[in-house]
C-alpha cells in the first residue's frame, strides 16, 4: 500500500494527505476542509459571512447525501475529539498537520442567529396590483342631476336659475375638507378616480383609501347602480390576488373596514335586504373575533387601542343593522339589538358602566314607532335619571311623550323653550312645527321653518325631513303653494350641493 493516497476533491481544490504506511485506504467520499481561518481575525463588516461559513453552506447539499452512508470499521478515520475547540483546530492547522472534519459533526458550535430572526411580526409581502388602477374599472359620471331637471322645468325665466356645477372639474390644490362640507361629491368622485389611475400600483394602501373616497362619493350622489358596479369590479380584483397569502394579508391588514361595509351594501342596492342583513352579521362577527384576538395576543396600551377600535366598529355595524330592521318594520329585533349597547361595562374606574343616553333615547323612539309606549316611557325615565344625559335631551324626550299622549300644548311649551335656549337646535324646530300643525296653527308652523331656513340655509337645506315638512305645509296653506315651493327650490339649488333626494320637495319631474 502506498504511503500517500489522494482524497476526494472539494468543490474548491484538491489536496493530498500523507498517511502512515499502515493506514488503510481512505474512501473518496470523505471531504477535507481546505483551511481553517484564524478565529481571532475580524471581518471588515460584521454582517458578512466568513469564508468557512460560505464553504460550509456550499457543501451543505452534497454533505447531505454523504450522511446517508456509513463507512465500515476498516475504513474509519480517527477524528478530532468533539470537545475540541476552534482554537485547538487552529493550532493543528498551523502546525502543518492536516485537519479532517467529519461531515456529521453535529456538535460543531453554531453562532446564534441575529436578533431579527426572533421577531414574531408577520412579514410584509411585496404587493404590486396594477389591476386596481385600471381605468376600465370606472364608469362615467352623468353630467346632470335631478335638481337641475327641476330647475329647468319650474323656474322661469332662466336667469332666476342658480348656476350649478355639474361637471365636477377640480384643480390643484384641493381641500378635501371643504369639498365634503359643501357636499361637492361629484368633484370628489372625479378627483379620486384621477388620483387612482395615476397612482403607483405598489402603493396599495393609498389606492384602497382613494377607492373608498370614490365609492362613498358615488353613494352620496345616489348613483347606487354605478356604485354597486364599481365596487363589484374592485372586489373582483382583490379576490383574484395571488398567491393566497398575499390576498389574506390585503384583506386582513390593508383593506379599509369601510370598504367591506360598502361591499355589503351592494346587496341592499340590488334589492336583497335579507342578504344585506346576512352580510352585516358577518361583519359583526368579524369585529367580535378581532376584538378577542387583540385581547388574547397583545399586551399593553396597543392591545387596548386595537380592542377598542374593533368594539367601536362592531357598535357601528349594530347601528346599521338596527336602521335596516327599522326600515323593514321589525321594531322588536331592532330594539333587542340596540339595548345591550346602551350600557357598556368598563374595566377602569372600579368597573363602572358607561351609559349612552342618546342611544337609549333612540331605543325609546323605536318603541313608540312600534306602538309600545310603556317601554318607551321606561327608557325615557332611565335617561332622565342619568347624570350624563344633557338637559336638552331630557326635555326633548318629555316633549315626544307629550305628543304621544296627545298633550300638544305641553309639548309645544317644552319645544319652544328648547328653541329659545338654542336657536340652532333644528330637530326641536322641526318637531315644534309638527306640534303646531297638530294644534291647527298652520301659519305659525310655516313661520318657524322659514325662520330657520333664513338663519342657516346651508345647514337646513340638506335635511330632507325639514324640506318635506315645509313643502307639505305650503300645500296645505293654499292652492298657490307651487310658487312657494318654486322659491324653496331656488334656495335649495343655491345651498344644497350634490346628492339631494329631490322627492322631499314634492315636485314631480314629469
Amino acid at each position: 500500500m502506498s504511503s500517500s493516497q489522494q482524497v476526494a476533491r472539494g468543490p474548491q481544490s484538491a489536496q493530498l494527505l500523507d498517511l502512515d504506511s499502515e493506514a488503510p485506504l481512505i474512501d473518496t467520499t470523505v471531504y477535507v476542509e481546505p483551511e481553517v481561518p484564524d478565529p481571532f481575525l475580524m471581518d471588515e463588516e460584521g454582517d458578512d459571512m466568513s469564508d468557512e461559513e460560505k464553504r460550509e453552506d456550499d457543501h451543505g447539499i452534497e454533505n447531505a447525501s454523504i450522511s446517508s452512508s456509513v463507512l465500515p470499521a476498516s475504513q474509519e478515520i480517527a477524528l478530532l475529539s468533539p470537545s475540541g475547540t476552534i482554537a485547538e483546530m487552529a493550532s493543528v492547522a498551523t502546525s502543518g498537520a492536516p485537519l479532517i472534519i467529519s461531515p456529521l459533526n453535529v456538535d460543531k458550535d453554531v453562532p446564534l442567529p441575529p436578533v431579527e430572526d426572533y421577531m414574531t411580526e408577520e412579514e410584509v409581502p411585496d404587493l404590486f396590483l396594477p389591476g386596481l388602477i385600471n381605468s376600465t374599472m370606472f364608469l362615467p359620471i352623468p353630467n346632470t342631476d335631478p335638481l337641475t331637471t327641476l330647475l329647468t322645468k319650474y323656474i322661469f325665466p332662466p336667469e332666476r336659475r342658480p348656476v350649478r356645477d355639474v361637471g365636477g372639474e377640480w384643480k390643484r390644490p384641493v381641500d378635501i375638507h371643504t369639498l365634503v362640507t359643501t357636499n361637492s361629491w361629484r368633484t370628489l368622485a372625479k378627483m379620486a378616480r384621477d388620483r387612482i389611475v395615476a397612482s403607483n400600483p405598489a402603493d396599495v394602501e393609498n389606492i384602497l383609501g382613494l377607492w373608498y373616497l370614490r365609492l362613498a362619493s358615488l353613494a352620496r350622489l345616489r348613483l347606487s347602480n354605478q356604485t354597486a358596479a364599481e365596487c363589484t369590479n374592485l372586489f373582483a380584483v382583490l379576490n383574484a390576488i395571488e398567491p393566497p397569502d398575499h390576498r389574506h394579508y390585503v384583506f386582513e391588514k390593508i383593506l379599509p373596514f369601510e370598504l367591506e361595509v360598502m361591499h355589503a351594501r351592494v346587496k341592499y342596492w340590488s334589492g336583497d335586504h335579507m342578504g344585506y342583513l346576512d352580510a352585516l352579521s358577518g361583519l359583526l362577527k368579524k369585529c367580535k373575533r378581532k376584538a378577542r384576538e387583540a385581547k388574547d395576543t397583545k399586551e399593553g396600551d396597543s392591545a387596548q387601542d386595537v380592542r377598542d377600535m374593533w368594539k367601536e366598529r362592531g357598535s357601528r355595524v349594530c347601528l346599521i343593522l338596527a336602521s335596516q330592521l327599522v326600515e323593514m318594520k321589525d321594531f322588536a329585533a331592532a330594539t333587542k339589538l340596540l339595548e345591550p349597547l346602551c350600557t357598556q361595562p368598563t374595566y377602569e374606574d372600579g368597573g363602572k358602566s358607561i351609559t349612552n343616553p342618546s342611544l337609549r333615547s333612540a331605543v325609546g323612539r323605536i318603541y313608540i314607532q312600534g306602538g309600545n309606549v310603556d317601554l318607551a316611557r321606561y327608557h325615557f325615565s332611565l335617561v332622565a335619571q342619568d347624570p350624563a344625559a344633557e338637559e336638552s335631551l331630557k326635555r326633548m324626550n318629555e316633549a315626544i311623550l307629550c305628543a304621544t299622549d296627545g298633550q300638544w300644548s305641553m309639548g309645544v311649551a317644552l319645544l319652544k323653550k328648547l328653541v329659545e335656549n338654542d336657536s340652532e337646535n333644528f330637530v326641536a324646530i322641526n318637531n315644534l312645527s309638527v306640534a303646531l300643525l297638530s294644534q291647527g296653527q298652520l301659519k305659525e308652523a310655516i313661520d318657524v321653518l322659514e325662520k330657520a331656513l333664513k338663519s342657516s340655509p346651508a345647514t337646513v337645506v340638506v335635511a330632507e325631513p325639514f324640506l318635506f315638512n315645509l313643502s307639505t305645509l305650503y300645500e296645505l296653506r293654499s292652492a298657490a303653494g307651487l310658487e312657494k315651493k318654486a322659491n324653496l327650490l331656488i334656495e335649495v339649488a343655491k345651498w344644497s350641493g350634490d346628492g339631494l333626494k329631490t322627492s322631499c320637495l314634492k315636485m314631480p319631474t314629469n
